[in-house]
């Protein structure tokens, strides 16, 4: 599944994910790969899976960080602006 990251506290070690199912998933530091870092409004994919306390998502890929979606997104409006 994939989603966005909605909040993630780097300190604390965990964060939200808001699915594109439009449910939230918790994300723990544990379920990133090594070496791999999230930030809010971050795109991921992930397995969804059901804990002791609610959704959770497993074994997270970052997919495209949310400053390269916005440099692409006002490129293409800047694109169009001129069209």
């Amino acid at each position: 599944m994939e989603g966005t990251v909605k909040w993630f506290n780097g300190k604390k070690g965990f964060g939200f994910i808001k699915g594109d199912d439009d449910e939230e998933y918790f994300v723990h530091h544990s379920a990133l790969a090594q070496g791999t870092f999230i930030r809010d409004n971050d795109r991921v994919s992930f397995e969804p899976v059901e804990g002791e306390r609610g959704k959770q998502a497993q074994n997270v890929t970052l997919l495209e960080k949310a400053s390269e979606r916005e440099e692409t997104e006002e490129k293409e409006e800047t694109e169009e602006k001129e069209e």
